[in-house]
C-alpha cells in the first residue's frame, strides 16, 4: 500500500491584498515570499485554530483519494501587518493571528462550480460525497459548493466546517458512530451513485500510518486549547480514533447517502 506523507511548506506573508467578505471568518488574499498568492485562513478568526485543523486533515485526505486540492502551506504572519491595517475589524483579526496560519494556493481565474452547467463523473462525485460524509462536512451545498472549476477541472476548497465534533469534545465517540443526515443537502448527491465502490477502493488507503502522518503534520499549537487539559499528542489520538471509527463503520453513512439519494431522485 502506498504510504502518504504530507509535505507542507512554510511561507511568510509579505503583502495583505484584500479580505474575502463572503464568510464571517474573513479569509484574505495575500502574497508570500515564495512569489505566489494564497488565500489565508486565520487562526484568530471565528472558529479559530479548529477550522485550520479541519482544513488540513480534510485537504490531505482528499489527496489520498486523488481529488484535486490546491497546495496547503503554513503561512507566517508578522505583527507589523496589524499595526498598519486601517480597518479595525481586520486589524483585530490580524493581531490575534500573528504566527502560523494556513494558506491555500490561490487559483487565479477559477470560477465557482455550478452543478447545472459543469459536468462531473459518477466516480468523482461519489468520492467527494463519500469523503464529506466521513468527515461530516456540512458545507458543500448548492448555496456554497466550496468547489472551483480551474482549467476545466474541479478543485476542492474549504474543509474548515468538517469534523465538527471537535467543537464539543465530550461526545466524540457518539459522533463517530452517527450517520450524516446533512448529506441530504450535498450539491453532488444526485451524481454520487458509486459510493460503495469508492469505499471499497479507498477506505483501505486510510491506514493508521497514513492517518498518523497527516495528524503529525498539524502544528502542536493548533491542537492546544485554553481550558482543555489535554496535550497536542492526546488531541491527535482523539482525531485518529474518530477517523478510524468512522471508516470502520462507513456502512452507516453509506446507507444514509443511498437513502437520501432515493429521496432526491
Amino acid at each position: 500500500m502506498e504510504i502518504f506523507k504530507p509535505e507542507i511548506r512554510t511561507v511568510s506573508i509579505t503583502r495583505y491584498i484584500q479580505p474575502f467578505r463572503e464568510g464571517g471568518s474573513l479569509p484574505a488574499l495575500v502574497d508570500a515570499d515564495d512569489g505566489f498568492s494564497y488565500v489565508i485562513k486565520f487562526r484568530g478568526a471565528g472558529q479559530g485554530k479548529k477550522a485550520l485543523v479541519a482544513e488540513l486533515i480534510g485537504g490531505e485526505l482528499a489527496r489520498i483519494v486523488k481529488l484535486r486540492m490546491p497546495e496547503l502551506v503554513f503561512a507566517e504572519l508578522d505583527e507589523s501587518f496589524a499595526r498598519t491595517e486601517p480597518d479595525e475589524e481586520i486589524q483585530d483579526l490580524l493581531k490575534f493571528s500573528v504566527g502560523q496560519n494556513l494558506g491555500v494556493h490561490f487559483l487565479n481565474g477559477a470560477v465557482t462550480f455550478d452543478a447545472n452547467v459543469d459536468k462531473i463523473s459518477s466516480e468523482e462525485a461519489s468520492k467527494i460525497v463519500w469523503l464529506d460524509a466521513l468527515l461530516m462536512n456540512v458545507d458543500r451545498t448548492v448555496k456554497n459548493t466550496n468547489m472551483l472549476i480551474w482549467h476545466k477541472e474541479l478543485w476542492l476548497i474549504d474543509h474548515g466546517a468538517s469534523l465538527y465534533f471537535h467543537h464539543s469534545w465530550d461526545n466524540w465517540e457518539e459522533q463517530a458512530l452517527k450517520p450524516f443526515v446533512q448529506i441530504k443537502d450535498h450539491v453532488l448527491l444526485p451524481f454520487a451513485d458509486a459510493v460503495q465502490e469508492v469505499n471499497d477502493e479507498y477506505a483501505p488507503l486510510f491506514s493508521d500510518e497514513n492517518l498518523i502522518n497527516i495528524l503529525n503534520s498539524i502544528p502542536d499549537e493548533w491542537l492546544q486549547e485554553e481550558g482543555r487539559d489535554i496535550s497536542a499528542q492526546e488531541a491527535r489520538l482523539v482525531y485518529l480514533e474518530f477517523l478510524k471509527r468512522r471508516i470502520a463503520n462507513s456502512s452507516l453513512f453509506i446507507k444514509q447517502i443511498e437513502n437520501e439519494r432515493k429521496n432526491r431522485l
